[in-house]
């Protein structure tokens, strides 16, 4: 059977992504340990400069100037009942961060972060709304609990299309790139996306979204099944599986991910929904896994067993399940300050400071380990 043009310069793009040279990482320490404090006195934030350092291949990174792209898609599995806002919230909210109104556009701004709003498949037309790349697939997905969201030729457009404007902005130089989402109903194709790829069952993390009560929940979990069901045939392979179970905006931000691999640039990972886009991508290329920063852990049962299966801590914990990208823009500025440290700080021999005991520096460090971010 021939492959499509997507199909194949999606194959192009996962066989380029380079994975994080390991050998970057003493030289990061080494530098981290050289500068002005008690050795890893400053915990996590030194382990997000080394993950910087390391996929910036510097010892000396920078992330001054950083972008959130945000994609907006609407549901066909709405119909089901599974979200406490009808569809029409979804066109509406872009219209909200197109007039810089939402939680995002001010939490970005705090940062000194550029939004880019994306219409990859928001059911309603859009196209007049200022500051929205119109690159819209489709109005909406079909109904998972009855079959799949959508094609493989369509799911692997919209993983191009993320792929496309990730390396764009690096190309344009965004060094820290962030994912955002929008999408009334998509916690539930997240959460088959989870269990799909993951192995968890429905029960255990299917999450209230936009606040259900317990029988929405109830009801949730039994789409979810459903879903699983009506496509187990296609979920062997990655680009299937989000095909079957995934919404437009989830296959486009899994592209951004692999798109800012491709480009070795750091993404930071939003929550939940994001997360669910994490996966798919790592399942297209594991190389990819490195250059991810999840930004908080979501309330969203699910987004724990994201993060457990990727092995990430989160830069945050703040009870947070918005979305939009919030939760990356927060961390954008911790990032930011880690990076500033590791660059500007003195070193011992820089300042005139005295260094710390050889054989207690030694100690020291053999008491912290390097946890993943």
């Amino acid at each position: 059977m021939p492959h499509s043009h997507a199909d194949m310069r999606l194959t192009a793009l996962v066989e380029g992504i380079e994975p994080v040279d390991p050998a970057c990482e003493s030289a990061a320490w080494a530098r981290l340990d050289s500068l002005t404090k008690p050795p890893r006195s400053l915990g996590r934030l030194e382990e997000l400069a080394a993950r910087v350092s390391c996929v910036q291949r510097t010892v000396r990174p920078s992330v001054e100037r950083k972008r959130i792209i945000l994609m907006a898609a609407d549901h066909g599995v709405v119909v089901e009942g599974v979200s406490g806002y009808p569809q029409d919230v979804t066109a509406q909210m872009v219209a909200n961060f197109s007039a810089g109104g939402a939680a995002v556009n001010q939490l970005a701004a705090s940062v000194g972060a550029e939004l880019t709003l994306v219409d990859i498949g928001v059911a309603s037309d859009v196209s007049a709304l200022p500051g929205v790349l119109h690159k819209k697939l489709a109005p909406g997905t079909h109904n998972i609990a009855q079959g799949p969201a959508m094609t493989v030729d369509l799911a692997a457009e919209a993983v191009l299309i993320g792929a496309d404007l990730a390396m764009e902005a690096a190309d344009a130089g965004v060094r820290l790139l962030g994912t955002g989402e929008m999408g009334i109903g998509n916690t539930t194709p997240a959460t088959a996306l989870t269990c799909a790829f993951t192995g968890a069952d429905p029960t255990d993390v299917t999450g209230r979204g936009t606040g259900l009560d317990d029988e929405g929940v109830r009801r949730k979990v039994a789409v979810v099944q459903r879903a699983l069901e009506a496509n187990a045939t296609s979920l062997g392979d990655p680009l299937e599986t989000l095909a079957a179970l995934g919404g437009f905006e989830i296959a486009g931000l899994a592209g951004v991910i692999l798109g800012a691999a491709h480009a070795r640039t750091c993404v930071v990972v939003d929550g939940f929904i994001s997360g669910a886009a994490a996966l798919a991508a790592v399942a297209l290329s594991p190389a990819c896994l490195g250059y991810l920063m999840p930004s908080h852990r979501s309330a969203e049962p699910g987004h724990r067993a994201v993060l457990e299966h990727l092995c990430l801590a989160p830069v945050l914990e703040l009870d947070m399940r918005l979305g939009e990208g919030t939760g990356a823009a927060l961390a954008f500025g911790i990032i930011d300050a880690a990076c500033r440290m590791m660059s500007g700080m003195a070193t011992f021999a820089e300042a005139g400071v005295a260094t710390p005991d050889a054989s207690v520096s030694k100690a020291v460090n053999a008491g912290y380990g390097n946890a993943p971010v």
